[in-house]
């Protein structure tokens, strides 16, 4: 796999120009699970200004995905039994997965900013083990993930699934427990060593105290309780008083608004751009410094941001485009939506399950860092994973119905073609459709049209365009073959490198 060094020198000023499929396809990767044929169709001429607009309002507007009805439960809810009791939980986070999944297959930039933030402020389900605190969490996730960071940060720091996974239940005002107050500032808003000291640490804990209100029936609501708050005055950053938690966020966005926009919008541009924003070759830096007033200027807005960055030069830059590695999900949830395919539960409980053995177990991010992305995604062993998962995915959505092939393959070369005869047409159309800047050389695409024409069919039955002599009896809306061909096509494109960039 060739990794990307970012050449990107494009600047913040807005891209003008009408989209064609490459860049509007490019920002439905980036700010979905990428699109379908019929969408990206839809959008093409359209200006990035509107249509990143209409994705941004859509994300605001977007309600939380609704509660199941176990979203209140605590212990007292379940069998007596432990056996039936864990099975009911395991029931309950499956139904979740699903559900969460399908969100982040069909609402754009919200779940994406969810998912992504999930890997931001990360918690465990493996240890705090709630359902409904697992469903409260999201819930906070998808609420706050295009709102006001600072109010996110407020807000996620006291969700159960936070409080257990980071000990904030353990944080005692007379005995603190500094791991929240850690990683508050070295993960969540300041970066590694960046801003604060030891003793911000440890002073900062003990403002954080108080909310260890456990109950004696489990997996209820941690609440405050004043009598395990630490009173005494604190010194934060240099200021002095006896400060509690929304003490603590106040402070925090006071005095180092700078250094935390700089590591939050370096890490949206991260994600969204591309994974190297300190080489001194580009001019990443320049873009992150003017997300980072962007975000200041409005109060730690998150959508005025992603706005600005998003209707960029320096987003639609062809340096940014095809150079970020897909994680697990992006593979799988990618090419569902690229190609339309119908798909059940079982499908998506695949997917999940694919994912976890490829490195990325939903709700359980490796560690309070998260999943370090792209680069670690590709090893020897995970490529593998990719490649038998991915085919073992296709060969199952071709077995529930292989007409389906065919209407891919005749949705992406258009209306106009949909009754061609030469196989290249065909075969480009798709690979543009699932490749983000196409296959790399001549070669590889001449062995995709291989992939695509061993089969069944003649070379003499393709056209004249194509193959001389040609005698165009094979027809690409009509030929009992294609359905395969594009079966076999697909196939070979889930293991190319191009495939595993978006």
């Amino acid at each position: 796999m060739e990794y990307f060094v970012n050449c990107n020198t494009s600047t913040l000023a807005p891209y003008t120009a009408p989209l064609d499929k490459s860049k509007a396809a490019h920002l439905y990767r980036r700010l979905g699970f990428s699109a379908s044929v019929e969408t990206i169709d839809q959008v093409v001429g359209q200006s990035a200004g509107a249509l990143v607009d209409n994705l941004i309002n859509q994300a605001i507007n977007m309600a939380p995905t609704p509660a199941p009805s176990w979203a209140d439960w605590n212990n007292s809810n379940y069998p007596a039994d432990d056996d039936a009791a864990g099975q009911l939980r395991r029931a309950q986070i499956d139904e979740w997965s699903l559900t969460y999944t399908n969100a982040m297959l069909n609402n754009n930039l919200r779940d994406r900013l969810s998912f992504f933030w999930s890997n931001h402020f990360v918690t465990q389900l493996s240890i705090y083990n709630c359902s409904s605190f697992l469903y409260d969490y999201i819930n906070c996730l998808q609420r706050n993930s295009i709102a006001n960071f600072k109010t996110f940060v407020s807000e996620i720091g006291i969700t159960s699934a936070m409080l257990y996974y980071l000990d904030g239940v353990y944080n005692n005002g007379n005995n603190p427990n500094e791991n929240y107050a850690r990683e508050l500032y070295e993960l969540f808003t300041l970066g590694d060593g960046n801003g604060y000291t030891e003793e911000d640490i440890v002073e900062t804990a003990k403002a954080l105290s108080g909310y260890v209100e456990r109950g004696e029936i489990g997996c209820e609501p941690v609440t405050f309780d004043p009598t395990k708050f630490n009173t005494d005055n604190k010194t934060i950053f240099g200021q002095t008083g006896n400060w509690g938690y929304d003490d603590v966020i106040d402070i925090l966005f006071e005095q180092r608004g700078a250094q935390l926009s700089d590591f939050i919008c370096r890490k949206l541009y991260e994600f969204f751009v591309h994974p190297d924003s300190r080489d001194a070759s580009n001019n990443a830096q320049v873009i992150i410094d003017g997300m980072a007033a962007t975000f200041m200027a409005n109060d730690y807005d998150i959508a005025p941001v992603l706005s600005q960055l998003f209707k960029s030069e320096h987003f639609f830059d062809d340096e940014a485009i095809g150079v970020i590695i897909k994680s697990p999900f992006d593979v799988y949830l990618n090419f569902l939506n690229e190609t339309s395919f119908n798909y059940s539960d079982t499908t998506l409980a695949s997917m999940i399950n694919y994912s976890d053995l490829l490195g990325q177990t939903l709700f359980n991010p490796v560690e309070v860092e998260g999943w370090q992305r792209n680069r670690t995604w590709i090893n020897t062993n995970f490529m593998i994973g990719r490649w038998l998962t991915m085919e073992t995915i296709i060969d199952g959505l071709y077995q529930n119905d292989p007409e389906q092939f065919r209407a891919f393959a005749t949705n992406a070369v258009g209306t106009a073609d949909s009754g061609t005869s030469n196989p290249e047409i065909v075969v480009t159309a798709i690979v543009n459709k699932i490749a983000p800047k196409g296959m790399y050389t001549t070669e590889q695409f001449d062995n995709a049209v291989s992939a695509f024409t061993i089969s069944e069919v003649p070379m003499s039955y393709y056209s004249p365009d194509f193959v001389d002599g040609g005698t165009s009896q094979w027809i690409l809306n009509i030929s009992a073959s294609v359905p395969s061909q594009v079966h076999l096509l697909l196939r070979h494109l889930s293991r190319q490198p191009e495939f595993q960039l978006k």
